[in-house]
């Protein structure tokens, strides 16, 4: 990435514009960091030199937010737009949108969850083509939806695709309807999921939104992704769905298969990455290689050699670590699964797995 990226902040608050530049100054390209108090300072500086990037405030004193916003559409096409806002207000968010801003994030959103930010950020910085999603770096659809699902969110994502606007409810991680050109259910999120690019924002929850999908994530991801394999053509193929697409496609149709929630292929440590398929938390890697060497001493002081696999429950899943080769596996299921099928669904998605 050019070193010559530079982000231009515009507030009216010099406590919050060093507030950011703490929070900046951990994005990985590290792009040289403006700050700026004035709007009409502000399109004198993006006049005298060129920003990929300006994050700005809405509430300004004589020139507001928005009006630079404006400004800057018509000056600046090619200047990716954030706005960062204290004021929660969904006619502002729109009018935001409405005038070309790439982001619209609430101050307290980003302070509560900066590392989100910072993504959504080098996102912006660095986007130069038109596939991929704007908001999250190097994640598709498929990657937002599992991850609002898995974190429990309860929101409406709105996305776009040009012209096109398709919306997905989710309450407390589960996905309750979806609507797209027209259609509603899972006709509507099928047609989202096919969109190759775009770009898409949070919006406040609708508790009340009435449920037309029943069907679990993975078994609704999975069938998609099944259909457009089915629909490509060779020369979308090549662009689209690509080597890594039909590793997950894979591996999530194994969890489907089986009924298990998640898995998490760990390798020994310095020996490579985890491997993550229906969860995010990657983290768990170090501690499933602590508890099969715990477990792995545990056998031998018992001399009762070495143990095949161990199960535990919390109040949310049931767990399963399974060791295969130099590997472990931790495998996430539902609570009333039943033991016979933990085990035995457990050691074929083990089998299986390299498949």
């Amino acid at each position: 990435m050019e070193a010559s990226y530079k982000i231009l902040i515009l507030d009216d608050e010099a406590d919050w514009l060093e507030l950011c530049r703490d929070v900046f100054a951990q994005l990985p390209s590290k792009p040289e960091i403006r700050t700026c108090t004035s709007s009409s300072r502000a399109l004198g500086m993006l006049d005298s030199e060129p920003y990929r990037l300006l994050i700005l405030d809405l509430k300004m004193p004589r020139m507001d937010g928005l009006q630079v916003l404006s400004v800057v559409r018509r000056r600046y096409p090619e200047l990716r737009t954030v706005v960062l806002s204290g004021l929660e207000d969904e006619e502002l968010r729109s009018r935001a949108y409405a005038l070309g801003a790439d982001l619209y994030w609430l101050k307290n959103d980003m302070q509560r969850d900066s590392k989100m930010f910072l993504e959504c950020l080098e996102s912006l910085l660095g986007r130069d083509l038109d596939g991929g999603f704007r908001g999250i770096q190097s994640k598709g659809l498929m990657d937002i939806i599992q991850l609002e699902c898995l974190s429990r969110s309860s929101t409406v994502l709105r996305i776009t695709r040009g012209p096109l606007v398709g919306k997905l409810w989710f309450q407390n991680g589960e996905l309750l309807d979806a609507e797209a050109e027209g259609a509603r259910g899972e006709v509507a999120f099928r047609r989202i999921l096919a969109w190759k690019s775009g770009s898409f924002e949070n919006l406040p929850a609708e508790p009340s939104r009435e449920r037309t999908i029943t069907k679990p994530i993975n078994a609704l991801l999975l069938e998609s992704a099944q259909t457009m394999d089915e629909n490509a053509n060779p020369a979308s193929e090549t662009q689209f769905i690509d080597a890594r697409h039909r590793h997950t496609v894979w591996k999530l149709s194994l969890l489907v298969r089986e009924g298990a929630d998640f898995v998490i292929a760990v390798p020994p440590e310095g020996q490579g990455e985890p491997e993550a398929i229906g969860t995010q938390a990657v983290d768990l890697a170090a501690w499933t290689r602590h508890t099969t060497e715990v477990a792995r001493q545990l056998g031998e002081k018992m001399e009762a050699g070495p143990l095949l696999h161990l199960t535990a429950r919390s109040q949310e899943k049931r767990l399963a670590i399974f060791s295969s080769g130099n590997r472990s596996f931790l495998i996430g299921w539902p609570l009333d699964v039943a033991d016979k099928k933990l085990l035995e669904n457990s050691k074929r998605i083990v089998a299986s797995w390299d498949s």
